[in-house]
């Protein structure tokens, strides 16, 4: 569904004007408050949805606001997952040519999404990671993974493992890489089997593709865990 720049800009006035409006009237009941918030809602979904990449980025600038207020509800997450695979998941085509490729906006909803900090936040951004093929997004969703810190059954680092191994047959980055070791660093203490990350950080640390810095960190964080993964096989015998 399209929208043009002038009505955007008219659902932009009205969204700030409820807000306004809702914050002159906390003494009255909280009808107004919901219906306001519903319409917030339906706008900023329409925008994320809108074929127009000025709607999507404005649509990122209120979820992104709202993320940081600790308010976000189950349709601006929807948007944010539409936000997150725009061009990969959600494909638009102009005579045959994908028309919605957008990193840009891919990498910003990443972002709003470590913010908004949740399990389900989490299972979008892993499916970015899943799916994605652009290392600047995937640098930017396993961030946000970090950020987050849920790993519930291991299952965000056997993700990162994973496309931890893609990568490096594919496209080696060190920024990627990076990344990779950070998130590894946060996850950790929550991972109940360290192998997939163990032979993660072992490859990184002997690839010199990626910068020393980057196969330094691999190297301190792979021996600073390898003990810890020794005592914990022996406690289990």
């Amino acid at each position: 569904m399209k929208i043009n720049k002038l009505i955007a800009a008219g659902l932009t006035t009205l969204i700030l004007g409820s807000g306004a409006f809702a914050q002159s009237s906390k003494n009255e009941t909280s009808v107004e408050d919901e219906y306001m918030s519903s319409m917030e809602d339906v706008v900023i979904t329409e925008m994320a949805n809108s074929d127009v990449r000025e709607n999507k980025l404005v649509a990122l600038q209120y979820l992104e606001a709202a993320a940081e207020k600790g308010n976000v509800s189950k349709d601006m997450l929807n948007a944010l997952d539409q936000l997150a695979g725009e061009g990969i998941s959600t494909q638009s085509r102009t005579k045959g040519r994908l028309s919605n490729n957008y990193p840009d906006i891919r990498a910003k909803a990443c972002d709003i999404l470590g913010k908004v900090g949740t399990e389900e936040a989490a299972y979008v951004l892993t499916q970015v990671v899943k799916y994605d093929n652009e290392p600047w997004v995937l640098s930017r969703a396993i961030h946000a993974l970090g950020e987050i810190g849920e790993n519930e059954d291991d299952k965000v680092t056997d993700t990162i493992a994973f496309i931890s191994n893609r990568v490096e047959v594919l496209n080696p980055t060190s920024s990627l890489a990076a990344e990779i070791i950070d998130a590894y660093e946060k996850l950790l203490p929550k991972t109940k089997n360290r192998k997939p990350v163990i032979d993660s950080l072992s490859r990184i640390a002997s690839d010199y593709r990626f910068v020393r810095p980057v196969r330094t960190k691999a190297l301190e964080l792979l021996r600073a865990n390898s003990g810890a993964t020794s005592e914990k096989k022996s406690n289990d015998k």
